[in-house]
């Protein structure tokens, strides 16, 4: 008895050894996240040299070479079958500026410029795409939702027919709080599913009628984003089941056809918020799209980290390494940098991959790091992942994403895209906690920020995904000076030429996240726990798994 016991308390010291050995292993490699590290990152991968990191260009190979160095350099293993890389088959569709759209009716005939009232491309993988004399439907919100009970398209068939739709969803426009989620956007109101919602019905064309509030970004980011190269998934049918044309009208133009019509755009707008609306405008819209067409193979990154105990239980965490490349259309500086979005980001995710790397005790669970592809044209890349996996979906314990780290400074707060949708943010708070911070929903829900970025094509397929960072309460009143001058010039250059690297950033408020990124990994990665979606949130685990 006295040997067992002597034995036992061994035992004991033993287990409170070397579990302080391993707090003591994650306060120093939590520690090491520097501000000095993302600086130098962001520098690198959002210089000139990598020239706007469009998919399949210059840009491209260079941050993967980059990428395969620095985790190479941590210690991190090949995540594809011994490959850095996961090939993802594009289309790559670049319409001609020569597009026209113009529109007949009540004795008049307009005409709409490319740029200056719409931009018009195409998602079908096709050098000509034409529509003639198409009548024109407004289609309220372009919203077919039965668990709201709302159906812009009930009673009405638009097989050949031009329609044309608002940004956001009823929820925003009316500030009801039981309409759809109130102000916060929900996936109805994005671009994506308007789109896939107008070729379900079998609309030849979608239109989406631009206003800058309920889109949250200007006119601008359209003719930035929606002009030049686009990409979608390499499709053998070459995509036939979208509509013909897709594209956007300005608020002004769309007055003007609304006029043209007879009738008053502001009073159909406000008639949309209130319940389903569809509405013949008695007008026939007739457009040409040319395009360029060229397939090429993108990638996305993929590294992992195999777990001491439980090598097939994955924990993912994502960002995007591209942007939008370079305009010839654009005078004077031509080069999107993308150094906030999405440099920042990827920045953040080799910090974090480099603390993981340098425990002295690797965790129980495998981590995976997926940088995508084509993040800009749709969410192409983690599209790829989701429907190609890599490692099974049904063993993916959760998924965290980084996207456009703070470069405003420290925060006391913590912005939560989509707060309450799964048990994730245990973690989070947790994390959170140690810095001093309180958990806050987003500060511009209208934004749909949890539908715009990597990890929904996760969510959608049923795995918890968390997307946070950033915060509204400055740390001090230095700070508060500092993001007065600083946050105007990030939101003008979104999307823009001007998001270049800036040395005198603060990106203590970055490393903040990136250590709270780095807890929740290390704590679930090391727990048996398989977090689940909250009741409330509309998505839920398509394959159940009980690993208890």
């Amino acid at each position: 008895m006295k040997l067992n016991k002597i034995m036992m308390m061994a035992v004991g010291v033993g287990i409170l050894a070397s579990s302080a050995a391993n707090a003591k292993s994650f306060e120093r490699a939590y520690n090491d996240i520097s501000e000095k590290s993302l600086h130098q990152h962001i520098k690198t991968i959002s210089s000139d040299e990598f020239e706007g990191r469009l998919p399949t260009s210059k840009g491209e190979k260079l941050v993967l070479d980059y990428l395969t160095k620095q985790f190479k350099k941590a210690g991190w293993q090949p995540g594809n079958n011994g490959s850095f890389l996961q090939p993802v088959e594009l289309s790559e569709i670049t319409a001609s500026p020569e597009m026209s759209l113009s529109v007949a009716g009540n004795g008049q005939a307009a005409e709409f410029k490319y740029e200056r009232d719409m931009v018009l491309g195409t998602s079908r993988v096709s050098e000509f795409e034409q529509i003639k004399d198409s009548e024109i439907v407004f289609v309220g919100y372009g919203i077919n939702a039965p668990e709201y009970k709302w159906n812009d398209y009930e009673g009405l068939d638009v097989k050949g027919k031009t329609v044309v739709m608002l940004v956001n969803d009823p929820g925003y426009a009316s500030q009801i709080p039981s309409l759809f989620t109130g102000s916060a956007m929900t996936y109805y109101g994005r671009w994506t599913y308007k789109y896939e919602e107008a070729s379900r019905q079998g609309a030849a064309a979608a239109i989406i009628v631009h206003e800058t509030a309920p889109a949250s970004y200007p006119w601008s980011v359209v003719t930035n984003g929606w002009t030049g190269p686009q990409y979608v998934l390499f499709d053998k049918d070459g995509n036939k089941d979208r509509v013909q044309i897709e594209g956007w009208l300005t608020l002004d133009a769309t007055r003007d056809l609304f006029k043209q019509a007879g009738l008053d755009f502001t009073t159909y707008k406000n008639k949309a918020m209130q319940g389903p609306i569809n509405k013949p405008l008695g007008l026939t819209a007739s457009a040409t799209v040319k395009s360029s067409i060229k397939n090429s193979t993108s990638h996305n990154f993929v590294a992992t980290l195999p777990g001491s105990k439980r090598p097939t239980e994955q924990i993912l965490l994502t960002g995007h390494w591209d942007h939008i490349g370079t305009s010839e259309e654009t005078e004077g500086d031509t080069i999107y940098n993308g150094a906030h979005d999405n440099a920042t980001g990827i920045s953040g995710i080799i910090e974090i991959a480099k603390a993981l790397a340098s425990l002295d005790q690797r965790p129980e669970r495998s981590i995976t790091v997926v940088a995508t592809t084509a993040e800009e044209q749709g969410l192409l890349g983690s599209k790829y992942y989701a429907e190609n996996p890599i490692y099974a979906l049904a063993d993916t314990v959760g998924v965290l994403n980084i996207d456009s780290m703070n470069i405003l400074g420290p925060v006391k707060d913590l912005e939560v895209r989509g707060l309450g949708k799964s048990e994730l943010e245990k973690y989070l708070k947790t994390a959170a906690l140690k810095q001093k911070r309180n958990l806050v929903k987003e500060s511009n829900p209208a934004a749909g920020s949890y539908y715009r970025s990597d990890h929904f094509n996760f969510a959608k397929v049923g795995v918890p995904a968390l997307y946070a960072g950033g915060g509204s309460e400055p740390l001090n009143s230095d700070v508060a000076a500092y993001r007065k001058k600083i946050l105007p010039k990030m939101r003008a250059c979104y999307h823009q030429t001007c998001d270049e690297y800036n040395p005198e950033w603060d990106l203590n408020g970055a490393v903040d996240d990136a250590k709270v990124h780095f807890d929740i990994i290390y704590q679930l990665a090391n727990s048996q726990d398989w977090p689940q979606w909250s009741a409330t949130s509309e998505f839920q685990r398509q394959q159940p798994v009980n690993k208890q």
